[in-house]
């Protein structure tokens, strides 16, 4: 917009631990400055105040992704291919682009998928200052959500970029089901069968194209090494069917 009229910006306060790894947290700030790109939630400034740390960033003012699948099960709406190949080709975008800096995200879910009225589709990516300012407790030493984490991750093996693709892999069935697997499970039973039963299966599969089961079967494939990387999956046909942002902006407004 012009220069010096007031912006809405979005502040996220993040309490300091005691334990708090300062450095650590700078680093992961720096990093947050130099992530420029029209997919990732642009981060405008950040200070210390009172034993917070408090992060500036622009505002999206049709929440996140979460939001919007909710309100559409609510009105029993359902997500079409082309809206749902939309947001994998934006999420790719970013997830692409954060890979090519040798970033992992680690903690890609519907929530961390910001939107707006514009049709515009961008990934938050502040999760780890999230994690570096959390009081470190035992129970809790698993770092993300648990429904959207990879398999490797969850069994405590070695780990790459491959675990970002698997959560956009659950964060598809969100899209198409309103929620990952085993969201009714408790945390533990959840990771147990993460980590226990491979690629999980998508409601009524036979209604989807062949082409976005090749797509999501490329996402969520058991072996990380067997998975297709972020670059490689924006070339897959099943994109072609991306709507454009126009038509994404008319699905938020619609659902606002």
């Amino acid at each position: 917009g012009g220069e010096g009229l007031p912006q809405r910006v979005a502040v996220k306060k993040l309490q300091l631990g005691k334990q708090t790894d300062l450095p650590a947290l700078q680093n992961e700030i720096a990093m947050m400055t130099t992530s420029v790109h029209p997919n990732v939630v642009k981060y405008i400034d950040s200070f210390m105040f009172e034993h917070c740390l408090w992060v500036i960033m622009e505002f999206m003012d049709g929440g996140s992704l979460t939001n919007l699948l909710q309100a559409m099960q609510r009105k029993k709406a359902e997500m079409r291919e082309g809206e749902i190949a939309g947001f994998m080709r934006d999420s790719l975008e970013a997830v692409s682009y954060l890979h090519g800096m040798g970033r992992i995200h680690r903690d890609i879910k519907s929530d961390n998928i910001l939107i707006n009225t514009r049709g515009e589709v961008k990934i938050a990516d502040f999760g780890f200052c999230v994690q570096l300012t959390q009081e470190k407790d035992l129970r809790n030493s698993m770092v993300g959500t648990p429904y959207w984490m990879a398999p490797e991750l969850v069994r405590g093996q070695s780990y790459n970029q491959a675990v970002d693709v698997w959560s956009l892999g659950i964060m598809m069935i969100e899209m198409v089901q309103g929620e990952p697997p085993y969201l009714k499970e408790q945390p533990l039973r959840a990771l147990y069968l993460i980590a226990t039963k491979g690629m999980p299966k998508l409601e009524r599969e036979e209604r989807h194209s062949k082409v976005m089961m090749d797509f999501y079967r490329k996402c969520l494939a058991t072996d990380p090494k067997h998975r297709e990387t972020a670059p490689q999956l924006l070339l897959h046909p099943f994109l072609k069917a991306a709507l454009p942002s126009k038509d994404l902006a008319d699905l938020i407004v619609r659902h606002k």
